[in-house]
């Protein structure tokens, strides 16, 4: 007798050419995550070789009941870790029937900045660290005792065993799939607050870091569902004297990379300082609540930064300094920010003129 698990196990490519591909994309809250699939008939390795799609933007706060139609252009590609064989996860955004980007689709934008010869020159690369935590059904974090709290913060940090790293099969389940998919994932570890984890994207180069990492977050979302886990990535799930959750930033541009690198660099870290209330203003809801001046950052009132100060707002790693080149670490993006919208703000403000 056949199992569920032999149907949802089906090798399709034994009977036909057909592929699943899971059409994905920003709701409109702008952080959560619809998809739908449709049948293609062959396999699929561009984008462009997509059809476009739609889909009922009145039932997703997208767009009123009696224009509703909302318009899925397909951008990013990666390999389905769930039906496996040629099928196919699709990164899309969103646009009206007119071909006007609608409000929450923050893609559009830094698609354009990230096409500026200027910026494409510069080759930018992001490494981003998600940050999140894992939650029970009843949204309590997972391997805290119900209603209660565990010791003390200190031992969970990149920590082993049952009674530190809780869900730590969840965890490898996603890094194993985000490899699987062809997302630049680059490690994981287990965080400050129990039950908090952490996985690292890239480097990878312009607006596919945004892909990768709304990609690696759907991943994320789809496990939890198979393990009846809920991730979140809203910034404080506990108040009180634990650690938020934020999602640090580090980037470089072939000049930061280059011979002379640190005074780039340092001319890069004076941009980002006079344009903070804006960086800000768009690194994340919440954003108040984390960036206290404790817990390893800095406060959301004043912009500083340092060579290996995790309570900066700016940290520029110890091997930077000693090369005279390399990266630096934005440490003021929260969890739950946007990726396209961080990295192409911050590679507008450094590369490009002020306005």
């Amino acid at each position: 007798m056949a199992s569920l698990h032999d149907f949802v196990n089906l090798d399709l490519s034994d009977t036909t050419e057909k592929i699943i591909a899971e059409y994905i994309w920003v709701g409109g809250s702008g952080m959560d995550m619809r998809s739908k699939a449709r049948t293609l008939p062959g396999p699929v390795t561009d984008p462009s070789e997509l059809p476009k799609w739609n889909y009922d933007g009145s039932s997703t706060n997208q767009a009123p009941g009696d224009d509703s139609e909302v318009i899925l252009y397909p951008r990013a590609i990666f390999k389905d870790p769930f039906r496996k064989g040629n099928n196919i996860l699709v990164i899309c955004d969103s646009y009206t029937p007119a071909g006007e980007p609608i409000p929450t689709n923050k893609r559009a934008k830094a698609a354009e900045i990230f096409s500026n010869p200027d910026v494409e020159a510069e080759e930018p690369w992001f490494g981003i660290e998600q940050e999140y935590t894992l939650l029970t059904m009843s949204k309590w974090p997972l391997g805290w005792p119900e209603n209660g709290y565990p010791g003390p913060q200190g031992p969970y940090y990149c920590g082993n065993g049952a009674d530190k790293a809780f869900g730590r099969d969840i965890v490898d389940a996603h890094y194993k799939a985000c490899l699987y998919a062809g997302i630049n994932i680059s490690g994981i570890n287990g965080e400050v607050m129990p039950g908090q984890w952490e996985f690292q994207v890239g480097p990878s180069v312009g607006i596919s870091a945004g892909d990768e990492v709304w990609a690696a977050r759907y991943i994320l979302e789809v496990i939890n569902h198979l393990f009846v886990t809920l991730p979140t990535v809203y910034i404080c799930v506990i108040l009180g004297d634990w650690n938020g959750a934020g999602a640090h930033t580090n980037y470089s541009t072939k000049s930061m990379r280059g011979d002379g690198g640190i005074d780039v660099i340092n001319a890069a870290i004076e941009k980002l300082e006079a344009r903070h209330t804006e960086h800000i203003a768009a690194y994340g809801e919440g954003n108040e609540r984390r960036l206290t001046g404790n817990h390893e950052t800095a406060s959301i009132n004043q912009f500083t930064w340092g060579v290996a100060n995790r309570g900066a707002s700016v940290r520029i790693g110890r091997d930077t300094e000693k090369q005279g080149k390399g990266y630096f670490e934005d440490r003021r993006p929260a969890s739950n920010m946007d990726p396209y919208v961080v990295t192409s703000m911050i590679a507008e403000t450094t590369i490009l003129p002020a306005a």
